[in-house]
């Protein structure tokens, strides 16, 4: 019964002991910010990696139009593209090329095309050749977008590179999946649109 008493008497001066104890505050407030911390850091991160990939990707698409738009040589049997022709070599070379831009990156989850697409002088249009690249889609036809429309000019041929990325964010889960990044580009060719050779067949462009 004593003792019982007693613990009745300390208890409000253990309580108020308690109450007044500062040691461990700090650790305690850590505790609580820390994963905060690590979040914005890491999603911080995570945003900077993205944007970086996604800006080399837009890189990519406009190389590879730029190249393969710049590979004419209608009147010699000199240059890049004899004859007016571009080989299988000559647009892996530009695949090659182009990949690199991803650097310091991994080019493993990169896909590319490229594609020659001819508007006839009917407005009609179709796609004598593409080459996709590293899992790459290849085009068998094509249909301008409301927003393009402008570029589908009669009797005339383009150049269109697509790409896109599987950009995996380093957290990532069921509820953060992979993020597909692509672009594409369109570039008109500078002297004539290049056929393409894969090594037995010359396909015309346009």
């Amino acid at each position: 019964m004593i003792r019982a008493l007693t613990r009745k008497v300390r208890l409000p001066t253990a309580l108020a002991r308690l109450i007044g104890e500062c040691r461990g505050v700090s650790a305690v407030e850590f505790a609580l910010i820390a994963p905060l911390m690590i979040s914005v850091y890491l999603g911080c991160a995570e945003i900077s990696d993205g944007v970086a990939i996604d800006r080399k990707v837009s890189l990519i698409a406009g190389t590879l139009a730029n190249l393969t738009a710049s590979c004419s040589d209608s009147n010699t049997n000199s240059g890049s593209c004899p004859n007016n022709i571009i080989s299988a070599t000559e647009v892996s070379n530009i695949f090659a090329a182009s990949t690199a831009i991803m650097s310091p990156y991994s080019a493993a989850p990169l896909k590319m095309s490229l594609s020659c697409i001819a508007i006839d002088d009917k407005g009609n249009v179709t796609v004598p050749w593409s080459v996709p690249s590293n899992g790459g889609t290849k085009l068998t036809s094509f249909t301008f977008s409301n927003s393009e429309s402008a570029l589908k000019v009669n009797s005339t041929q383009l150049i269109y590179a697509v790409v896109s990325y599987a950009y995996t964010p380093v957290v990532s889960t069921s509820f953060i999946p992979d993020i597909t990044l692509s672009d594409h580009m369109f570039m008109s060719p500078r002297l004539s649109a290049p056929n393409y050779n894969d090594g037995s067949t010359t396909y015309t462009c346009g």
